[in-house]
C-alpha cells in the first residue's frame, strides 16, 4: 500500500510537471524553447541536446533551491526576466547570420542557456510551491515534477525540429527565413510581455 501511494504521488507530480510545460498558460517557457531551437535542424540534434541539457541544469538548480526556500526572489521580477530571456535569445538569433557557429560561440550559447535556465527554474517554482503545501516530504514530488518538465520540454523540441524538417523539405523554406520567423515572433511577444509586466509592477 505504501509503495502504491508513493508511486501515485510520483506519477501525479510527473504528470503535473509535464502538463505545466506544455500548457498554453506556460507559453512564455514554450516560446523560449522555440526561440532557443530556431537556429537548428534535426542534423544538429547533438548541439540541441547539449543546449537543452544546459537549460535543464539551470532550471533544476533554482527549482530545487526556490522550492526548498533556500532562494527567494520576488515573483514579479522573475515574471519580467523570463520574457527578457526570450528577447535576448531572439536578438542573438537575428544578428547571427550563419549556422556555422564557432566552437567559442557555441560554448557561450551553452552558458547562456544555463543562466537562463536558472531564471526559468524560479518561474517554475512559483507554481510548484503552491502544490507542495500538504506534502510531508517534497524530495520525490520535486524530482517527479522536474522530470515531467523535462519530458514535456523534449516533446516541444522534437515538434520544433520535425516542423523545421517539414518546412525545409516540402515547403522549400530556407533555414534563415525559418530562423527569422520564429525569432521575430519570439521578439515581438517578449516585448509585449515585458511591457505588460512592467505596467503590472508599476
Amino acid at each position: 500500500m505504501k509503495i502504491k501511494t508513493t508511486m501515485s504521488i510520483f506519477g501525479i507530480y510527473l504528470q503535473l510537471g509535464f502538463d505545466h510545460i506544455v500548457d498554453y498558460q506556460a507559453f512564455d517557457h514554450i516560446l523560449f524553447i522555440i526561440t532557443l531551437t530556431a537556429v537548428y535542424r534535426f542534423a544538429n540534434w547533438k548541439k540541441v541536446l547539449i543546449l537543452v541539457t544546459a537549460f535543464t541544469i539551470g532550471h533544476t538548480t533554482t527549482l530545487a533551491l526556490a522550492t526548498l526556500n533556500i532562494v527567494n526572489i520576488d515573483a514579479s521580477i522573475i515574471e519580467f526576466l523570463i520574457p527578457l530571456t526570450i528577447f535576448i535569445t531572439a536578438i542573438g538569433n537575428i544578428v547571427t547570420k550563419t549556422q556555422d557557429f564557432s566552437s567559442r560561440l557555441h560554448h557561450f550559447k551553452y552558458l547562456t542557456a544555463l543562466f537562463f535556465g536558472l531564471i526559468h527554474g524560479l518561474g517554475f517554482s512559483n507554481y510548484l510551491k503552491s502544490l507542495l503545501g500538504m506534502e510531508q516530504s517534497i524530495v520525490k514530488p520535486l524530482f517527479a515534477f522536474n522530470l515531467g518538465l523535462e519530458l514535456g520540454q523534449v516533446v516541444i523540441v522534437l515538434i520544433i525540429l520535425a516542423s523545421a524538417s517539414t518546412a525545409f523539405r516540402f515547403l522549400h523554406v530556407k533555414m534563415r527565413d525559418w530562423t527569422l520567423v520564429l525569432s521575430g515572433a519570439g521578439l515581438g511577444v517578449s516585448i509585449m510581455l515585458m511591457i505588460e509586466r512592467i505596467l503590472e509592477m508599476g
